[in-house]
């Protein structure tokens, strides 16, 4: 007998394509329903045994995490439906904080005030694999765009520089 519980997700995919990865599925060792799947897997660091959230289109899983023993102490204990309504909502919540580091990350904004008016200076860094860059870009107070440049994507928005962008009419930095 094989254990299948460790395979990955594109050997559970049929010919037809995605249908089975759509399919609600109720093992012990594979759940697969509102759009995730958890797999119970062996623990490659000891003798144990973890579970792998995957998120349905992800090629790697989203967490992965220690999975309780069973009473015979050798295999995992069978998933459930609470156990995986839990899992669901844990992965969600870390793929979810993930996003939002992300965008924190590629996106700074920052208020300067000129003789004039208060602006905002945004800095979104796009990471591209080849040319990584980024745009600057003030707007006013009613959120009309005044001027966009490109700029390095190791540009260091602060309020000095953001200040001396607006000073300098908006020229694109150095």
């Amino acid at each position: 007998m094989t254990d299948n519980s460790a395979a990955t997700p594109d050997q559970h995919t049929d010919a037809a394509g995605d249908d089975q990865q759509n399919q609600k599925t109720q093992e012990p060792r594979l759940w697969r329903d509102d759009g995730w799947t958890a797999r119970i897997i062996k623990n490659d660091d000891d003798d144990g045994w973890a579970v792998a959230m995957i998120k349905d289109g992800e090629p790697e899983p989203a967490l992965i995490g220690p999975w309780t023993m069973g009473r015979d102490k050798k295999n995992p204990k069978p998933l459930d439906a609470s156990a995986f309504i839990t899992l669901v909502k844990t992965a969600s919540e870390f793929v979810r904080r993930h996003e939002q580091q992300l965008h924190a990350m590629l996106h700074k904004s920052i208020f300067v005030s000129d003789a004039e008016a208060t602006l905002n200076v945004t800095l979104d860094i796009i990471p591209d694999d080849d040319f990584p860059y980024a745009l600057l870009t003030a707007h006013d107070a009613d959120g009309e765009q005044l001027a966009q440049v490109r700029v390095a994507a190791t540009f260091k928005l602060s309020q000095s520089s953001a200040s001396a962008w607006v000073a300098n009419e908006f020229r694109t930095p150095h």
